[in-house]
């Protein structure tokens, strides 16, 4: 953007994001899609008929739909007909609605008090929406709305994330393993079920009100034998004497401080030669380029929507932060772009690290 029409034209583009965005998902909100998907040729009356929509608005809202391909509109007929859509499969679609989902009731109200939740340090949109003080994590666990939107989309996060990064990094047999802010203690489970060996031991460590729920989780799932819960902040302290520690999906919520304070407790947790393993979204080593979007998504994702404070690094920044915390980087794994679908946002990296002497 050398001048400054370019710039304009530029921000142009983000005066109709937000309408772009629902303008689309109304469409499939309201069934327009569906009904399209089950008879072809329908006509802005018909489609209307189906969706309890007037026949003029949905003219109206498949006019972006026409532009950009996804639905065509037959001119003689004024018929419509899915165009780029009919192509999509139907559980790519669904993952892409369901973020879609959670961007709408997750996002798009919260982040009208953006400004407000960068100044304190806090999500404030969900004290303004919902009377909640806290994160976004805490308040899907009390807020059905919240959890509605969110929940769906950290269930196809599991399903899609774990298998891969379980299979990033080694665990000794017999080892002892940590899962710090380990939640409910599925991730407890699933390294028990990836990386079973006599004698393993796995311990989940978060705030203490999850005890009850972890260990429901551990029984659940037959591994209460092999599984234990301490209760505690990651800021504060982490239990000693293991050979692994897992930090998984949440370093990107803390500043800076706080991931050293947090690494230097993982550090002391381990016995000499224990591993850190974390897993974490990054940015790339160029910010510029455009065809990744992290930077268009997570820092008011994080900022004005989850936690108030934290964001993503370049994995470069995790290194330096690694290894000022006396750990030596042995293996960082990223995912094939060939299993990352077109639509994904994230990229996530897995970084394992060996504790110097």
């Amino acid at each position: 953007m050398s001048n400054p029409e370019a710039v304009l034209a530029r921000m142009r583009e983000y005066m109709v994001g937000p309408t772009r965005f629902m303008t689309l998902y109304a469409c499939f909100e309201l069934g327009i899609v569906d009904a399209l998907r089950k008879e072809g040729g329908l006509s802005a009356a018909e489609l209307g008929a189906a969706t309890g929509v007037k026949p003029d608005a949905v003219e109206q809202v498949l006019l972006l739909l026409v532009k950009e391909g996804f639905v065509a509109r037959d001119e003689t007929t004024g018929g419509y007909t899915l165009a780029a859509l009919a192509d999509v499969p139907e559980a790519d679609l669904q993952r892409v609605l369901t973020f879609m989902g959670m961007i709408k009731t997750g996002m798009m109200r919260q982040l009208y008090y953006l400004p407000e939740s960068l100044s304190t340090g806090s999500a404030v949109g969900l004290k303004e929406l919902y009377g909640f003080e806290g994160t976004m994590f805490e308040a899907a666990a009390v807020v059905p709305e919240v959890r509605a939107a969110w929940g769906p989309l950290a269930q196809n996060e599991t399903a899609s994330v774990y298998p891969w990064f379980f299979r990033s990094f080694d665990v000794p047999a017999g080892a002892r393993v940590l899962d710090a802010r380990g939640g409910n203690g599925l991730g407890a489970v699933m390294t028990c079920q990836s990386k079973g060996s006599p004698g393993l031991r796995v311990t989940t460590f978060d705030q203490p009100a999850l005890e009850a729920a972890c260990l429901r989780t551990f029984e659940e799932h037959g591994v209460a034998e092999q599984c234990s819960f301490v209760g505690g902040d990651v800021l504060e302290s982490l239990p000693g004497g293991y050979d692994v520690v897992l930090l998984k999906h949440f370093v990107d919520m803390y500043d800076k401080d706080e991931v050293l304070t947090i690494l230097r407790n993982a550090h002391r947790a381990l016995e000499p030669g224990g591993q850190v393993v974390v897993l974490a979204p990054v940015y790339p080593e160029d910010i510029t380029d455009p065809g990744d979007l992290q930077a268009d998504f997570f820092p008011a994702y994080i900022l004005g929507c989850v936690v108030g404070r934290g964001g993503l690094q370049k994995l470069s920044t995790y290194r330096g932060w690694l290894e000022e915390c006396g750990f030596e980087v042995t293996k960082v794994t990223a995912k094939d772009p060939a299993d990352i679908p077109a639509d994904a946002i994230i990229n996530r990296v897995v970084i394992c690290a060996v504790k110097r002497d």
